[in-house]
């Protein structure tokens, strides 16, 4: 060793760093999380989560299907997934400084010095030389103020949360493919009402000729009933139009091309709309993989503060090496080839110009960060469910109003049918009740897909089945 440096006096050293490191006093913890109320507002209580294969609750094979592929086969779910294997890689190059470092190393060589830089006169003789080493070489640096600790956790925590990262990717990915589906089967089923209410019209245009002939009807009644048959007719491309897109939308989504996608649809009748109970608001912090997600990075960041203070404070590094050295190879391994050498080095800040400082400051303030950011998706999940409940809740008011509007609807126009036929009703009222009919059709159709988003927003804001203890790699 350099310097007359003992392991006494090292020791010695590394104690009274320690007991000058415990002066540093760390801020007094701040509650994470914020208040978190007893019970929703809207909603009764219930399970503690919804269920895990909740797309199956909606009585649907080709659904759940289709949520399956896009668990296996979706794009940003698999690049998701990748960039775990980056944290994950990360994080173990970071815990590498924890353990010592060896290295091997092997060497040979043969020069030629020239004979001019022996001897000012000549003969000159150049001279032949070789040189054959074997050895290793081994460091570690001593992790007295837990700087390297601190460095790893760090990236173990973000590797963590990558984890978190591609859960909220998938539970957002399988909402989009229920949401899109629900949204193909209601376009299918305006585009059943939009053939109806064509045919509708054209029997309603037929009868006005009929009257028209009879002299009980005016060429004016004819022209505005073939404009409502017009319109409809004209409504069935843009639904058309909507079927086929949400088709290929939901190519993507499974990871499929629009030209190998093949689904058969059907309508929003044919599913069962599922009930769903919210269970507590405090069970949010292990059903939401983005507060998973959110607590981590709190977590991490408060190992990279740590990380900061210790950077304070001196390193010791300790390095030797052992090999063999020889200008002939049969004289390699020999004992007399033994070369070896151990050092100590202690490096410590002195004047850093401020950047010390500055990067511990700019680690307490991405801590401070984290933690509001952690505080905000608590509230943001609070409020989401609140939300999808509110929906849940309001959406089924206003479709059994919007059936009460189709039936009254439906039982005015079958009475202005018998009228028409009788002659004893005119035209104007005729065509407002035939409007209206298609009008409250068309719209119930539309309260019933919001519905069943509203379904899917509630399931996705409580987590979509996720559960914490569910989510590790």
């Amino acid at each position: 060793m350099t310097g007359g440096r003992s392991p006494i006096r090292l020791g010695a050293l590394g104690l009274a760093m320690l007991a000058l490191g415990g002066c540093w006093a760390e801020k007094p913890f701040l509650a994470a999380s914020p208040g978190i109320p007893e019970a929703y507002r809207t909603g009764a209580g219930g399970p503690a989560h919804p269920p895990a294969l909740w797309a199956r609750q909606f009585g649907s094979k080709e659904l759940a299907r289709l949520v399956e592929q896009a668990q296996e086969q979706n794009l940003d779910i698999a690049a998701a997934s990748a960039r775990i294997v980056q944290a994950e890689g990360a994080a173990e190059a970071a815990g590498a400084g924890l353990y010592p470092q060896v290295q091997g190393s092997e060497n040979a060589g043969r020069s030629l010095s020239p004979g001019t830089l022996r001897a000012g006169d000549g003969p000159f003789r150049s001279a032949r030389s070789n040189r054959f080493d074997l050895g290793l070489t081994a460091s570690y640096t001593l992790d007295l103020f837990g700087r390297n600790r601190a460095q790893a956790l760090f990236a173990q925590e973000s590797a963590l949360a990558s984890v978190y990262d591609r859960d909220v990717v998938a539970v957002a990915t399988l909402a989009s493919v229920a949401n899109s589906y629900f949204l193909m089967l209601a376009a299918q089923d305006r585009l059943r009402l939009a053939r109806e209410d064509i045919r509708i019209a054209e029997n309603v245009l037929e009868a006005i000729r009929q009257r028209l002939e009879v002299g009980t009807a005016t060429a004016l009644d004819l022209a505005q009933q073939e404009s409502v048959v017009a319109n409809q007719r004209a409504s069935v491309p843009a639904l058309e139009q909507v079927v086929q897109q949400t088709r290929n939308v939901l190519a993507v989504l499974v990871g499929q091309t629009p030209q190998t996608m093949s689904l058969r649809g059907g309508g929003l009748e044919g599913l069962k709309f599922p009930s769903v109970r919210p269970g507590l608001p405090s069970q949010l912090l292990l059903q939401r993989p983005d507060i998973a997600s959110a607590e981590t990075k709190l977590a991490a960041q408060s190992a990279n503060v740590a990380a900061a203070r210790a950077a304070f404070f001196p390193t010791i590094a300790l390095t030797g090496s052992a090999g063999v050295a020889s200008q002939s190879l049969k004289n390699l391994l020999r004992p007399d080839a033994l070369a070896a050498s151990i050092a100590e080095g202690l490096t410590a800040p002195i004047f850093s110009g401020g950047s010390l400082e500055g990067q511990f400051k700019a680690a307490e303030g991405r801590q401070v960060e984290a933690l509001e950011l952690y505080r905000k998706s608590i509230l943001q999940a609070l409020a989401d469910v609140e939300n999808a409940l509110i929906a849940v809740q309001q959406s089924a008011i206003h479709e059994r109003l919007q059936l009460a509007v189709v039936e009254a609807a439906r039982r005015a126009y079958e009475i202005t049918q018998v009228r028409l036929r009788e002659g004893t009703v005119d035209v104007v009222t005729l065509l407002n009740i035939q409007l209206t009919l298609f009008q409250a059709e068309d719209q119930l159709t539309q309260v019933r897909l919001q519905r069943f988003q509203a379904a899917v927003s509630l399931y996705q804001a409580l987590g979509g089945g996720w559960t914490k203890d569910r989510a590790a790699p």
